[in-house]
């Protein structure tokens, strides 16, 4: 396995999938994922693709991430000296967040409102990382018609979400 190739081959996909569970960009995730394909590079078997490896080892690490800072939140102590420190110098303005949540949550309603077949598929290649050919196995229909979903989908929620692009 060439490591330089995997990486840059999936670095968008585990950017997307840390934003997507930890609702931030974290660089420093991005980074532990890196170094978890790694390390484990000679335990990866090519059963499955590994586009869908890699997407799995960047889940696993987004979700011990929000894990472990609910975990620390949980046991903030009320010392002021310790409060501070935790704060976290963000760049994003308030009024940013708010928009970018109202950007997600529209995003979301809009996949939602998508016919089953199409959100089915929407959410496995696009948010889950799926490869076509892997999309096809697991729904059980050829490769054609699941581009044709994908694109029709892709459409639909342009449609949609007009105003956001």
């Amino acid at each position: 396995m060439d490591f330089n190739k995997v990486v840059e081959a999936n670095k968008q996909n585990i950017k997307n999938i840390i934003r997507l569970i930890t609702k931030e960009d974290n660089e420093d995730l991005e980074q532990e994922v890196y170094v978890k394909i790694w390390k484990n590079s000679e335990k990866y078997q090519e059963k499955g693709s590994i586009k869908s490896w890699i997407s799995t080892i960047a889940k696993n690490t987004s979700l011990d991430y929000v894990k472990s800072s609910y975990h620390k939140a949980a046991q903030i102590s009320d010392s002021e000296d310790y409060t501070l420190s935790c704060i976290k110098d963000k760049k994003v303005t308030p009024d940013e967040n708010i928009i970018k949540l109202e950007r997600q949550k529209r995003i979301t309603e809009a996949i939602n409102q998508l016919k089953p077949k199409f959100k089915e598929v929407i959410i496995m290649a696009e948010i889950n990382g799926y490869s076509y050919e892997e999309c096809a196995q697991k729904l059980k229909c050829p490769i054609g018609t699941i581009k044709s979903r994908i694109y029709n989908a892709k459409k639909e929620l342009a449609k949609k979400l007009q105003d956001l692009l």
